[in-house]
């Protein structure tokens, strides 16, 4: 069943690197009638891809270090190890994205594609969407510092046996969502991946 909703005002209330707008919102309820009138302020970040690199003859996947603003408060550490990922710019297709972002964060040719899932990343307070990727690589000779200076990237790379990889996230190493849900998706799809794409 769908249910109605309403935008009773929009304003744009901040305007910088990012943008977060308030809605007075309406929605119908689940018992009937409809909510009174409430605000929300909602990160507008844009949609964004996320890559995972795999070498399925070596079995290895391609991970990157960087520094995180967002986790500045974390008990651990605001450098996060990471699976590729950027920002869709205007009349950028998701897979333009996964080619251009895998290059430049990581130094890697993606030879296939194979989409894992399109997820919010935090649809209380962030109209931010995610579309995640496995991409195939041939991770031989990748490593190193990567990343755009005008950006301010600065990112480590490494080629890593994916069972390594598994025990980064079973021990809370890695802990951004994107990397999580990828590793997951491909500790389950390993077997078939390594058949399909030849190995």
């Amino acid at each position: 069943m769908q249910y109605g909703w309403k935008i009773v005002d929009h304003q744009i209330v901040f305007q910088g690197y990012f943008r977060i707008e308030k809605y007075t919102l309406q929605h119908e309820q689940f018992g009937g009638g409809w909510t009174g009138n409430f605000d929300r302020e909602i990160f507008e970040r844009g949609s964004a891809v996320a890559v995972l690199p795999y070498d399925p003859a070596l079995d290895k996947v391609v991970l990157i270090d960087q520094f995180r603003a967002g986790g500045i408060g974390s008990l651990q550490t605001p450098w996060m190890k990471e699976i590729v990922a950027g920002i869709i710019e205007s009349g950028e297709s998701e897979h333009e994205v996964a080619l251009r972002e895998s290059e430049e964060e990581a130094g890697c040719n993606i030879l296939e594609l194979e989409k894992v899932a399109q997820c919010f990343i935090s649809p209380g307070g962030s109209t931010e969407q995610c579309a995640i990727y496995c991409g195939r690589v041939d991770s031989r000779g990748v490593g190193g510092i990567f990343g755009l200076d005008h950006e301010f990237e600065d990112i480590l790379v490494e080629a890593v046996d994916l069972d390594q990889a598994r025990a980064w996230l079973e021990d809370g190493t890695i802990n951004s969502a994107a990397s999580i849900i990828a590793l997951q998706w491909l500790l389950l799809n390993r077997e078939r991946l390594r058949r399909q794409w030849g190995q």
